[in-house]
């Protein structure tokens, strides 16, 4: 089954900046719809941002991440990735990606702390 590996995370001040990146096995990578997805203490795990499987010219946001969050797709290194710019404390989660719609099986996941 595939496996997703996440990384990038760490402690950041509010306006800062991180990039992560997910890894994914799995031969049928390119033509998959990837999200970024975050759970933060108490609540439900929630989509922050997807693309479209090819050249990924398709993207959607959560609202509260619009103009601050890129994400984009390597399909030769089969890696996604989210730019987090402008941080904020309520971007405070563990982040996770996979399929969208999001297969059963979860990595685990890298945590990003906005704090001062």
């Amino acid at each position: 089954q595939v496996q997703f590996v996440e990384s990038g995370g760490g402690l950041v001040q509010p306006g800062g900046s991180l990039r992560l990146s997910c890894a994914a096995s799995g031969s049928n990578f390119r033509f998959r719809t990837m999200g970024w997805y975050r759970q933060a203490p108490g609540k439900q795990r929630e989509l922050v941002a997807s693309i479209s499987g090819g050249l990924g010219l398709t993207t959607n946001y959560l609202d509260s991440v619009k103009g601050r969050f890129t994400i984009s797709r390597d399909n030769i290194e089969r890696t996604t990735y989210l730019q987090m710019n402008s941080l904020k404390p309520e971007d405070t989660a563990i982040y996770y990606c996979n399929y969208y719609p999001p297969a059963n099986y979860w990595g685990q996941g890298t945590q990003v702390t906005v704090s001062s």
